[in-house]
C-alpha cells in the first residue's frame, strides 16, 4: 500500500484542512506529520485554536495563508466549500465535546471528515454523524491508530483465515501510569481536558484509551461484542472521571473477552496488548514491541514473526515502509490510516470503488466505541450488571 499510494501522488496532493490542533496541542502535530509522511497532503487552511490571537498565531507558525486562517469552523467550513481550490477533507483534532458540532458543518459542505477518537460524547450524536455520512455519501474516518500497525495487520489477516481456529478467549489490555497523581491541578492541558466531563464526555480511562483497547479487539478478531460487565473506578480522590477499568465481554460466537484500561498503573506507560486465542493457536502483540507478533499453534514452539521479513504476511507487507529492525510504531501507524484515507478519496475524486483491500475505521467503527463506553458506564453504575450493547 505505501509504495502503490506513493505513485498516486502524482494525481495530486490533498488539500488538507484542521479544525483544533494549535499550539500547545500533542495530537494536533501527530496528525500533520502523518498527514505528511506518505506525501498525499498539503494543509492548507485552518481554525486551529478557540480565541482568534491564538489562532492566527497558531496558523502563522505553521506557514498558513492568513486569509485561510479561520476563527470559527463553521466559517471555515462555508467558505472553504466555496473556493476553487477549497479543502477537501478536513481533521479534526479537539476535545471530544466538539467533534459532532465541528464534524456536522464540513459534511454538510460536502468535505471528507478525519477525526480523533471517540466520535462524539453521546450515542444520540454518533448516530446522527452516521446519518449525515449515509446520506452525504462522503468518507469519514476515525483514527484508531493501531489499526495501522503492520503486526497488527498480520494478526487480522491470520484470525480472518482461520489460521488460529475458532476464536475462543480475547484478552486486551491498555496501562498507562501518568494520571496516578492529580495532574489535572497542575495546569497541564492534556489532563485538565481528559478529566473533565463537560469536554470528555462520560468517561475518562474508558474513553481515552480503552476505546483503543476495545476497538482494536474489535479489528483483530473480527468479532462483535453483544454483552458487557464493567466497573470502572476513580482511584485519585476528587477526580471527576474513571481512571482505571475492568471489563469482561460476550461475543457473538460464544467468545468471551476481558478488558483492562487504566492511567494510575505505575510502570507503565504506553502498554497496549492483545492476546488472541482459538482452537488451533494463539497471538500476542504488545504496542511497545510493535516490530513483532508471537504466534504459538497449539502443541507446538512459540514462533516470533518480524515485521518486514520473509514471515510477516502481504497485510502485513502493504503497510510496511522501512527495512527490518527499525520500528515502525506510533506516526507510522496514523500515517496509514492517512494513506488509506487518501486512497479513497482519490476513489472518489474519480467515481470509482474503493479498493478492496484498502482500510480504515469509519464513522461505524466510531459509532461502536461510543456505544461501548456508554454500555460500561451505564454497567458500572448498576453494580457490574451485565448488559446488552447495542448501537
Amino acid at each position: 500500500m505505501v509504495e502503490g499510494c506513493r505513485d498516486g501522488v502524482g494525481a495530486g496532493r490533498i488539500r488538507l484542512g484542521m479544525v483544533g490542533g494549535g499550539e500547545g496541542a500533542f495530537i494536533g502535530a501527530v496528525h500533520r506529520i502523518a498527514a505528511r509522511l506518505d506525501d498525499h497532503y498539503i494543509l492548507v487552511a485552518g481554525a486551529l485554536a478557540a480565541t482568534p490571537e491564538k489562532a492566527q498565531r497558531s496558523g502563522a507558525a505553521l506557514g498558513l495563508d492568513p486569509a485561510r486562517i479561520y476563527d470559527d469552523y463553521k466559517a471555515m467550513a462555508r467558505r472553504e466549500a466555496r473556493l476553487k481550490d477549497g479543502i477537501e477533507a478536513v481533521a479534526i483534532v479537539t476535545p471530544n465535546h466538539l467533534h459532532a458540532a465541528v464534524a456536522e458543518p464540513f459534511l454538510k459542505a460536502g468535505i471528507h471528515v478525519i477525526c480523533d477518537k471517540p466520535l462524539t460524547t453521546t450515542l444520540k450524536d454518533a448516530l446522527r454523524l452516521e446519518r449525515l455520512v449515509r446520506d452525504s455519501g462522503l468518507i469519514f474516518a476515525v483514527t484508531h491508530n493501531y489499526t495501522g500497525y503492520p503486526m497488527v495487520r498480520h494478526a487480522r489477516a491470520m484470525v480472518a483465515a482461520g489460521e488460529i481456529g475458532k476464536v475462543r478467549i480475547v484478552q486486551v489490555e491498555y496501562a498507562q501510569d501518568w494520571l496516578t497523581s492529580r495532574l489535572e491541578e497542575t495546569g497541564q492541558k492534556q489532563a485538565g481536558w481528559r478529566t473533565d466531563p463537560s469536554r470528555a464526555g462520560a468517561g475518562g480511562c474508558i474513553g481515552d484509551i480503552g476505546t483503543h483497547a476495545y476497538n482494536l479487539a474489535d479489528y483483530v478478531t473480527g468479532l462483535t461484542a453483544t454483552a458487557l460487565c464493567a466497573e470502572l473506578t476513580r482511584f485519585v480522590p476528587g477526580r471527576a472521571l474513571d481512571d482505571n477499568v475492568a471489563i469482561m465481554l460476550r461475543y457473538e460466537n460464544g467468545a468471551r473477552g476481558q478488558l483492562w484500561a487504566s492511567q494510575v498503573a505505575p510502570g507503565n506507560e504506553n502498554a497496549l496488548r492483545i492476546r488472541v486465542y482459538g482452537e488451533r493457536g494463539g497471538l500476542d502483540w504488545r504496542q511497545e514491541q510493535p516490530n513483532q507478533l508471537r504466534w504459538s499453534p497449539f502443541g507446538e514452539a512459540t514462533r516470533v514473526i518480524s515485521r518486514a521479513t520473509g514471515a510477516a504476511n502481504a497485510a502485513a507487507a502493504r503497510v510496511t515502509r522501512i527495512p527490518a529492525g527499525h520500528p515502525e510504531g506510533y506516526l507510522e501507524g496514523f500515517a496509514t490510516l492517512y494513506s488509506e484515507i487518501a486512497e479513497a478519496i482519490r476513489a472518489a475524486r474519480s467515481g470509482e470503488e474503493q479498493p478492496a483491500d484498502c482500510h480504515f475505521p469509519t464513522v461505524s467503527d466510531g459509532v461502536k466505541g461510543v456505544a461501548f463506553i456508554e454500555t460500561a458506564v451505564k454497567s458500572s453504575k448498576a453494580g457490574g450488571r451485565w448488559t446488552a450493547l447495542s448501537r
